[in-house]
């Protein structure tokens, strides 16, 4: 439970973090899709014998800028998502069929297994998560610029490409690590919820940095205590709670604007 409270508390505040962008961008589509190639990378570690994590890090840094520019029209996004998650759902189902893995390999890849956690682990985990909020933090300014006013960033010769590739691979290896916690099946759960729920609340990118962070965070925590009382899922604690929470600040903002 230490190891587990210590990883969650990172990856919630990356995901916290990136989730803020990822809603700005309006690529909430694409963490969905990432997450399923990442069960697909967590299948082909266990089918050759790495961490599936390192498997997950592995397909979703490669795949993340090809699906970025794939579905970067609206007119084509639907079509796109649905033939890439098929195939790498597809993929994620074959590699578990090879390795000869019981059950519980596919649970712990779609659902997490975040309470196993181990030492090691939690060490990679940290290291992972320090370098996407120094790479947020790094080019904070820039995102902010791009992801608000895209058309403003590039009038003012604004690498937008550039900045979109570095986005895609900050993206990427957040969500291979908030899987750890809530499984590839529901990583948009904090990639995005605690988002959503900042944008409702907030009038500042500040703002939403910080509520988006708390939400995720208080998320992570009260649904580890309670599935530490109850011996349910952490994935359903997690769920119910973020989306108690956005329930609540939706309602607050339908309330505000009348």
């Amino acid at each position: 439970m230490r190891h587990a409270f210590v990883a969650s508390t990172f990856i919630a505040i990356t995901c916290g973090l990136i989730g803020v962008f990822v809603v700005a961008r309006n690529m909430s589509f694409l963490a969905h899709t990432l997450s399923e190639i990442g069960f697909a990378g967590a299948s082909f570690g266990v089918f050759m014998g790495i961490a599936p994590l390192n498997g997950m890090l592995l397909f979703t840094l490669l795949s993340s800028i090809t699906i970025g520019q794939m579905s970067a029209k609206e007119s084509r996004r639907e079509a796109s998502i649905s033939a890439i998650s098929s195939l790498f759902v597809g993929l994620g189902i074959l590699f578990l069929s090879l390795s000869n893995r019981n059950a519980s390999y596919a649970t712990n890849i779609l659902f997490g297994s975040i309470i196993g956690i181990s030492l090691a682990d939690v060490y990679q985990l940290i290291i992972l998560s320090g370098a996407i909020m120094i790479g947020l933090l790094v080019f904070y300014r820039y995102l902010v610029f791009d992801s608000y006013d895209p058309i403003g960033a590039q009038a003012q010769g604004l690498k937008t490409n550039l900045l979109s590739i570095y986005f895609l691979i900050l993206l990427a290896v957040s969500v291979s690590i908030a899987a750890q916690i809530v499984g590839s099946l529901l990583v948009f759960i904090l990639v995005t919820i605690p988002a959503f729920i900042a944008k409702y609340l907030a009038k500042s990118v500040p703002g939403m940095l910080v509520i988006s962070v708390t939400a995720a965070l208080l998320g992570v925590w009260l649904g580890l205590w309670l599935g530490y009382l109850t011996n349910w899922p952490v994935t359903f604690f997690i769920a119910t709670i973020e989306f108690g929470f956005y329930f609540i600040a939706l309602l607050y903002h339908r309330r505000i604007s009348r």
